[in-house]
């Protein structure tokens, strides 16, 4: 097999160190000895963008907002999906990330980051959440491996009852929260629940075709 490159590394604000490797074409983002991200396991990061805005349809101007950026396969994947009155808002905290994007990782971004359509912020999503009110359609949440700090502590707070009543209060009537995990929570379903939201889950595939491990998205809507 052939060895994989060092290309970077970047420390988490608050957080945890992540490493950027490439084996061939393909690339990895790497917590201590966990790989977070794979460009060879794309599928359900993108279906948290289709199948998120699948619930969305027939709004008109749907405003989304993506947190963190990864390596772009929901925010690549929101984008072929939304109209061209779509707007996409991507906070992403770590300012490393956005530069593999535009350079290493350049072919993979495939300009995405420069559509007219994404607002790009370098900020804490659990901030912007809490500074909107009534501003997104859809909430789509992918900073971590589940609905715990793993990458960072203070991303629990996404997650805790104080963080979904942050999240509601920013999205319009109707709107989604939507949460990737890698594996499922029933303690954070049943918070879900408790906070009166309309809650589903559902199993997705690692590989978008349709093959490897199965993965987990919750969408919590808000009631209208």
């Amino acid at each position: 097999m052939q060895a994989r490159e060092y290309i970077g590394s970047a420390r988490v604000p608050g957080g945890a160190e992540l490493t950027l490797y490439r084996r061939g074409r393909d690339f990895m983002i790497v917590l201590d000895r966990n790989e977070l991200m794979s460009s060879r396991m794309s599928g359900s990061e993108e279906a948290l963008a289709t199948l998120t805005c699948d619930r969305l349809h027939g709004r008109a101007r749907p405003h989304l907002l993506i947190g963190g950026y990864g390596m772009g396969f929901t925010l690549r994947a929101a984008l072929a999906r939304l109209g061209g009155d779509g707007q996409v808002t991507v906070a992403e905290l770590v300012p490393e990330i956005i530069d593999w994007a535009r350079g290493p990782m350049a072919e993979l971004a495939a300009g995405c980051l420069d559509d007219p359509r994404v607002h790009l912020v370098q900020a804490d999503v659990a901030d912007v959440i809490g500074a909107a009110r009534e501003s997104y359609d859809a909430i789509l949440l992918d900073v971590d491996n589940g609905p715990d700090g793993l990458v960072r502590q203070a991303n629990d707070r996404l997650y805790s009852a104080q963080g979904i009543a942050a999240a509601m209060a920013a999205l319009k009537p109707g709107g989604i929260m939507a949460i990737w995990s890698a594996a499922p929570d029933a303690a954070f379903a049943r918070r879900l629940a408790r906070a009166g939201l309309i809650v589903e889950e559902v199993a997705v595939r690692a590989r978008s075709n349709g093959k490897g491990p199965r993965h987990v998205i919750w969408f919590a809507t808000k009631r209208a």
